[in-house]
């Protein structure tokens, strides 16, 4: 579901496509793609609850238990956003709570010429929670 705030989405679509609506694309030349769930496919391996207060229930995930090591999943957002200094935000909810399997979460910002500025990274949360 896409709100009025340009790149904002909580991923509660009725017909899963969460990439249209959200503005979202994968990436064709990454290794597996992210998917767009709840907790009740997700077990033991992911969170409760989406991050949502009230009805929310979706999220998007990746199951990284089949992958090797380097493989990457990743998505593009399909509206570019102007440079700008205080202006432009990114704000997300993460959960990806200790797994041998967890590799690195990352968020890149790509420069007018194509090349990725890694802006933040993580590697795993310290507790279970968003």
């Amino acid at each position: 579901y896409y709100t009025s705030i340009p790149g904002s989405c909580n991923f509660e679509t009725q017909d899963q496509e969460w990439t249209t609506g959200c503005g979202l694309t994968q990436d064709p030349s990454d290794d597996f793609d992210w998917d767009i769930s709840n907790s009740a496919v997700t077990g033991q391996m992911g969170p409760d609850t989406d991050h949502t207060p009230g009805k929310g229930q979706h999220f998007l995930y990746v199951n990284s238990s089949a992958q090797k090591e380097g493989n990457r999943a990743r998505i593009i957002t399909t509206n570019l956003f102007p440079a700008s200094l205080g202006v432009c935000r990114v704000r997300f909810w993460f959960w990806m709570f200790a797994s041998r399997q967890t590799g690195v979460l990352k968020v890149y910002a790509a420069e007018e010429h194509g090349m990725d500025i890694l802006m933040w990274s993580s590697s795993r949360n310290e507790e279970n929670k968003w």
